[in-house]
């Protein structure tokens, strides 16, 4: 991984075999980024995307081991338990131009990626859905 910081946007590249959400929460953790939106656009080769049932509570995950183009990346860096806590959405296409979303776990990159993070002033932390109970972790503005 190599950024460079420009204002309050680092601008990121992730080289081929580099992990998205690890590198970020690296990032996150060094740089001591406490809110941050994020935004990119990349190649993968392995994917693992998921999707939340929320009246069962239960998590599904899909993997992928082909070539895809990562349409679109977006989310955010909050903090919970003072750790960078990444919640991060991607859509990808295959060459056949199907195309993949959801919540990301784990993407290597194929070739590379080109990532904004853009950090907000302040603070917002995490906590357990105390009102509707989903069982997600929500914003926390406290």
């Amino acid at each position: 991984m190599e950024y460079r910081k420009f204002g309050n946007t680092y601008v990121v590249r992730l080289n081929r075999g580099e992990e998205i959400i690890s590198s970020l929460s690296e990032l996150a953790e060094k740089e001591d980024i406490r809110l941050a939106k994020i935004e990119g656009i990349g190649a993968a080769d392995q994917l693992t995307v998921g999707l939340y049932d929320v009246p069962s509570k239960q998590y599904s995950t899909h993997e992928y081991n082909k070539a895809f183009e990562i349409t679109s990346l977006t989310g955010n860096i909050t903090r919970k338990d003072d750790k960078p806590y990444l919640h991060v959405h991607l859509s990808a296409g295959d060459v056949d131009n199907h195309v993949i979303g959801g919540h990301l776990n784990r993407a290597r990159i194929g070739g590379t990626a080109e990532i904004f993070v853009t950090v907000l002033d302040g603070e917002v932390g995490r906590k357990m859905d105390d009102i509707t109970d989903t069982g997600l972790n929500v914003f926390d503005f406290h």
